[in-house]
C-alpha cells in the first residue's frame, strides 16, 4: 500500500447522498457511497476537506451544499492559514472548504483542487509510524501535531491530526461514539488502524 485507493462512506441512503454530493460539490467518482445503518454518535473522528483557489470558490461551494440541505458548522471566515468554513452534510459527513489564499485573484472556477481525508487521531507519533510502516510516505509533518502523506495518483490525500484539534477546527464537540462511517480503500489486505479506522484490500475497491 503506498497510496489511498478508494474513500467509501457508509451511509443510510446512498441515493440521497450522492444526489447531495453531485450538486454540493460535482463530486462523483472521488468519493464512494455504501449503505450502513451501524450506530454512531457525535464526532466521527475525521472530516474531509476541499482545497480551492480562492475564496470565491469557497463561498460558491458552500453556498451550493447549504442548498443542497448541509448544516452549517462554522461560516466562512479568513485566518492564519487563509479562508474557510465547514459544513455537514445530511449523511453526518463534516466537509471543510479551504483555501491558503485570502482574496481572490479572479473570478471562482468551481474547481476542486485536492481533496483531503484527515483523520482525528489519539497519537500522532503513533498513528504516523503505523502508516509509514504499511508503505505511505510522509510529504509533511508538524512535530506531534500534524502529519499529511504523499498522494501520488490517488484521487484523496490521507493526512493524520490529533482529534481534538480537528474536532475544534470543524466546530464540534471531540466525543464520539459507535463506527467512523468511513471505509479507506488500498493495500492487498483489509486491517484497522490504532484509531479504528478500517481499510479494506484494494481489490474490493473496484466496486461502484
Amino acid at each position: 500500500m503506498d497510496i489511498i485507493e478508494s474513500v467509501t462512506l457508509t451511509v443510510a441512503d446512498p441515493e440521497a447522498a450522492r444526489r447531495f454530493y453531485t450538486t454540493a460539490f460535482g463530486l462523483d467518482t472521488q468519493i464512494r457511497l455504501r449503505a450502513s445503518d451501524a450506530d454512531t454518535t457525535g464526532f466521527r473522528g475525521f472530516t474531509l476537506s476541499l482545497t480551492v483557489s480562492g475564496p470565491a470558490d469557497v463561498d460558491g461551494l458552500i453556498a451550493a451544499a447549504l442548498a443542497a440541505g448541509a448544516t452549517p458548522l462554522k461560516p466562512a471566515a479568513k485566518s492564519l492559514w487563509g479562508y474557510g468554513g465547514v459544513v455537514q452534510a445530511p449523511d453526518g459527513t463534516i466537509w471543510k472548504v479551504a483555501t491558503t489564499e485570502k482574496k481572490d485573484t479572479g473570478p471562482a472556477t468551481g474547481r476542486i483542487d485536492e481533496i483531503v481525508l484527515l483523520l482525528g487521531v489519539a497519537d500522532i507519533a503513533a498513528s504516523k509510524r503505523f502508516y509509514v510502516e504499511r508503505g505511505l510516505t510522509v510529504a509533511k509533518s508538524f512535530s506531534r501535531v500534524y502529519v499529511e502523506f504523499d498522494a501520488g495518483a490517488s484521487p484523496v490525500k490521507l493526512a493524520l491530526y490529533r482529534r481534538r484539534a480537528l474536532a475544534k477546527d470543524a466546530g464540534v464537540a471531540p466525543e464520539g461514539t459507535g463506527s467512523h462511517r468511513v471505509v479507506i480503500g488500498g493495500g492487498a489486505a483489509a486491517f484497522t488502524d490504532p484509531d479504528g479506522f478500517e481499510w479494506e484490500a484494494a481489490a474490493l475497491t473496484t466496486a461502484p
